[in-house]
């Protein structure tokens, strides 16, 4: 059945992601109704533990390394499951920014107003830029980790002016091929210092993703509790930091369970992402998006 075959899906998905340099996969059950024990077994890197707020809380501040603090939703009485997923990465950028070059520039957020920002500046190689559809785009490649996988990149996506990021996100996690080389010597660019954190309830998008039943009382999750199960609450809070030494990103996701029934002049091409702009955090080895982010206010600066 389709329960039984999504099981060994989600450990591979899990252990290929897990092998992106600096990136920590996590996922834990807790439950206050019996787990069956070939469910269990199904998932041999997933832990299971009885109810417990509290520790299900600190454990999302280990995993995520203090980005996280707590679960983004609150477990009550009523709450008979939790699925927490964790991902968590802290990496260098395998050529950081130079503090002294950071300085205050402009940013114009989405409703036109104009604020000083920390912002930093450095070359990046002309290859590492490129445009699809009008939009610039730019990789910067996170440093691997000793013995581990290759880094994570990050790709910074600057649309036409006025563009939302319905539009300018997904250029971030198109194939590298459909991007037109920029025309020139070399590329710098200037990108703010940056946090953001987001809190988003996804229940009511699943229907649009074609999850339907689960959210009623003909869900079926039989393979997982002989007690009757259906979907509750599904939540995600994401923290993504950008400095000069690198990124930190962290996302938790719950799932809550109810009862249910050269010798030439050189010439420049300078990006500044001063105005909305875009943020992919792809896996280090395909082009699996592993956090995207969307800066449409003035950055928060993390060092502030």
């Amino acid at each position: 059945t389709a329960d039984r075959e999504a099981a060994p899906a989600v450990t591979a998905l899990a252990r290929e992601l897990a092998g992106t340099g600096a990136l920590g996969v996590a996922t834990r059950v807790w439950s206050r109704v019996p787990v069956l024990p070939a469910f269990q077994e199904a998932l041999p890197d997933v832990r299971f533990d009885p109810m417990d707020p509290a520790a299900a809380d600190a454990w999302v501040r280990e995993a995520t390394g203090g980005l996280i603090g707590r679960l983004p939703l609150e477990i009550t009485d009523e709450t008979l499951l939790a699925l927490v997923n964790v991902l968590a990465l802290k990496a260098r950028w395998e050529k950081p920014f130079e503090a002294w070059q950071t300085h205050d520039l402009p940013f114009t957020d989405a409703a036109g107003t104009v604020v000083p920002v920390p912002t930093m500046a450095k070359d990046v190689p002309v290859a590492d830029a490129w445009t699809v559809g009008g939009a610039y785009v730019v990789e910067l490649r996170c440093a691997s980790e000793p013995g581990g996988g290759p880094g994570a990149r990050g790709r910074l996506v600057l649309g036409e002016p006025g563009a939302g990021a319905g539009r300018v996100l997904p250029v971030g996690w198109a194939p590298r091929a459909e991007g037109v080389p920029l025309d020139t010597d070399r590329v710098t660019i200037g990108l703010p210092r940056l946090t953001l954190r987001t809190r988003v309830p996804v229940t009511g998008q699943l229907a649009s993703l074609g999850v339907r039943l689960a959210l009623t009382d003909a869900a079926d999750f039989s393979g997982l509790s002989r007690e009757p199960l259906a979907i509750s609450d599904v939540v995600q809070e994401a923290v993504l930091k950008i400095a000069e030494e690198g990124v930190e990103a962290a996302a938790v996701t719950v799932v809550a369970m109810r009862a249910g029934s050269a010798p030439r002049p050189q010439r420049v091409h300078h990006i500044a992402f001063d105005r909305p702009f875009g943020i992919v955090v792809l896996a280090g080895s395909d082009d699996v998006p592993l956090f995207t982010a969307w800066q449409a206010e003035a950055p928060v600066d993390p060092n502030a």
